[in-house]
């Protein structure tokens, strides 16, 4: 892949952790239904794009780590605000939590800790190519997609299937 589609793709993936961001950001102006409806548009499209992108990016021998944009009352205000949004569904079955497999009972998760989760390694990935006027975008992909491979690709794919049963059973509407 040239270096201009290269960029470009980065930018696409850029747009779409902002798209994301946003949303979280404005969960408790949003109807319930339209919040999950966005967040099932946008969720796969992200996996997509760095389950994918990755294998175009030539691997940088070495990057900067940045310190991240969200502190704990940033978090904490997104989580909460998403939470009360979805009210009792945001509660979950968890099956991929490694306690499970010694556990009796079943382990419960949040829909809004999960996307909260997420919001701050893409919220740190847009603010730092932001921050650098998009000189530092590669690096910045790279310690998001370090994240995604170590945590939340998995919560990712958990998430949605919590949002997914929301949006397709009677409790949703």
């Amino acid at each position: 892949m040239s270096e201009d589609n290269m960029r470009s793709r980065l930018l696409g993936v850029t747009q779409l952790a902002a798209d994301y961001c946003a949303t979280c950001e404005n969960a408790r102006e949003m109807e319930k239904m339209e919040f999950v409806d966005r967040m099932l548009d946008l969720l796969p499209r992200i996996y997509w794009e760095f389950f994918d992108l990755s294998a175009d990016i030539v691997a940088l021998d070495e990057f900067d780590y940045f310190s991240s944009y969200v502190d704990e009352d940033y978090y904490d205000s997104i989580r909460r605000h998403i939470e009360a949004l979805l009210g009792p569904d945001d509660v979950f079955l968890e099956t991929f939590e490694e306690d499970m497999k010694y556990s009796d009972t079943p382990i419960a998760a949040s829909i809004a800790e999960s996307l909260a989760d997420i919001f701050q390694p893409l919220f740190d990935f847009i603010s730092i190519t932001k921050d650098t006027d998009g000189e530092k975008i590669t690096e910045a992909y790279m310690q998001c997609k370090e994240d995604f491979g170590s945590y939340w690709s998995q919560m990712l794919c958990n998430v949605l299937r919590a949002l997914n049963h929301i949006k397709y059973s009677s409790n949703g509407e």
